[in-house]
């Protein structure tokens, strides 16, 4: 989510092998419209310590649990179309300061400061950071070339301060350092927001970890230790646990791979712009004026990548001709509305896919990454919308609901954005081999942890979906977690 206003498989995925990867799981916070409606989601308040089955990227699913109905479908959809473009957070474990302190951090592309919420924080969730607990926790000074890197920074005294709008929420923060460790990666002196004072409920609830192409963020801050790449596979929507990865560095990532230019806007800096040339609904390429895709560096105009975002949103003219398309197929057909979707059928859909085109390179989406279906009936609707009216009016967001089951690739040094279908089907099943044969030990969770093992080049985390209360030791809304 913006916090301004703003296919080929690999062939031998062996990810648990593999050095810096980190499993991805989703937190889908309260009042958010959900992925995962119409899937099977836990119906009641776990613990950390319930439900540990391990689900792929590519839509595994395990045993029963108890399905949403169109009830909860209607309840969960609100009528704004904002509602629509929440952002349900990918979560990554973290470990700050020393002792390390283990907090389960948001992963979002289009954001750059870290930030989490410490010990003593108004309005934040009782997990916090304790600085007092760190014997490395520093503050960042006002004459600080750093201060001058954070939004709307301030200096009421000594230390560095800045303000943020996320979402619906709104926090003040210092800024601070520590050391950050991502499964055995140590990184020292690792400059944050520490949340003091926090209103509304859009926040997640841990922190969140920004991966976007600003001064602050993960890749600006290690450059020598990632080399400004990285991959991550969101969980597919029909898994009951979601597990993806997120792999950070040169090391082990897809060669065989289709690829576009990345292109950067200055309005927007942080942001991951790519060239959408056109959009295809079966096998028809959509008429859609080349203004609704063009670039424009000087209103912030043309399309993005964000994980942070859930569902695509597309501006007006773009999305009426995909839309008005797909009625179209669907002949004599009712439609009707839902929630924010405004394209929805209770008869099947007959549109097999939708097919971003890029610059030298094609997405095209099966239904389950552009239709969202309610178990409890045969309502399924078209999951996309129109840009909301205001200043995000003239920028086509492809969300992460669009992203579930494909390894997306951002490699900053080399200005490129690539994407490949992405499935792990020989990754777990060779996983379950080796813990049956005790190559690597059974991953254990408690106490709110995720459980690790390690294999001979890397360290893999642990996943974890609970459905968790805000305010409590849990996380808010239903969630997965890595």
């Amino acid at each position: 989510m913006h916090p301004t206003p703003f296919h080929r498989k690999p062939r031998n995925p062996r990810f648990y092998r593999e050095k810096d990867k980190y499993h991805i799981s989703s937190i889908i916070t309260k009042n958010l419209v959900s992925s995962v409606v119409g899937t099977d989601v836990p119906s009641s308040v776990g613990t950390l310590g319930a439900t540990s089955v391990v689900t792929s990227c590519s839509g595994t699913t395990s045993a029963h649990t108890p399905t949403w109905t169109q009830k909860d479908l209607q309840h969960h959809l609100k009528i704004s179309q904002a509602a629509v473009t929440q952002n349900p957070a990918y979560v990554v474990r973290a470990r700050i300061g020393t002792p390390a302190q283990t907090l389960l951090v948001a992963m979002d592309t289009s954001n750059d400061a870290a930030w989490i919420p410490c010990a003593g924080c108004v309005g934040c969730s009782s997990t916090t950071f304790d600085t007092a607990r760190s014997s490395t926790f520093k503050t960042v000074s006002c004459g600080d070339q750093r201060c001058n890197q954070v939004p709307n920074p301030s200096c009421g005294g000594t230390t560095c301060g800045f303000n943020l709008s996320y979402g619906g929420s709104t926090f003040a923060a210092s800024l601070v350092q520590d050391t950050l460790a991502l499964a055995s990666d140590p990184i020292t002196s690792y400059s944050f927001g520490c949340i003091q004072r926090a209103t509304g409920t859009s926040l997640p609830p841990q922190g969140l970890l920004g991966l976007g192409r600003g001064p602050l963020s993960l890749l600006s801050q290690t450059p020598n230790l990632y080399h400004s790449i990285f991959s991550y596979c969101l969980p597919n929507y029909k898994s009951v646990n979601f597990s993806g990865s997120l792999k950070l560095g040169t090391k082990n990532q897809p060669k065989k791979i289709k690829c576009t230019q990345l292109l950067r806007n200055p309005r927007r800096s942080s942001l991951y712009y790519v060239n959408l040339m056109a959009i295809r609904v079966g096998g028809h390429v959509v008429k859609i004026p080349p203004s609704a895709f063009a670039f424009d560096p000087n209103t912030g105009a043309g399309t993005v990548l964000d994980s942070g975002i859930m569902f695509t949103s597309l501006v007006k003219p773009a999305y009426t001709a995909v839309r008005d398309e797909l009625r179209r197929r669907m002949r004599n057909a009712t439609v009707s509305s839902l929630g924010g979707f405004d394209t929805c059928y209770t008869v099947p859909i007959v549109v097999p896919t939708i097919t971003f085109m890029f610059a030298s390179m094609n997405v095209t989406l099966p239904q389950d990454n552009f239709l969202i279906r309610s178990t409890a009936g045969t309502t399924s609707c078209l999951a996309m919308a129109a840009a909301p009216e205001n200043v995000n009016s003239v920028v086509n967001i492809i969300g992460s609901f669009q992203q579930q089951n494909h390894r997306i690739l951002i490699d900053e040094a080399k200005s490129r954005l690539c994407v490949s279908r992405h499935l792990l089907f020989a990754f777990f099943k060779r996983l379950s081999k080796d813990l049956r044969d005790k190559k690597i030990n059974k991953p254990t969770l408690e106490n709110g942890s995720f459980g690790e093992f390690d294999a001979s080049q890397s360290t893999t985390i642990g996943i974890k979906f609970i459905k968790g209360l805000h305010g409590s030791n849990q996380l808010t809304g239903i969630g997965i977690y890595v």
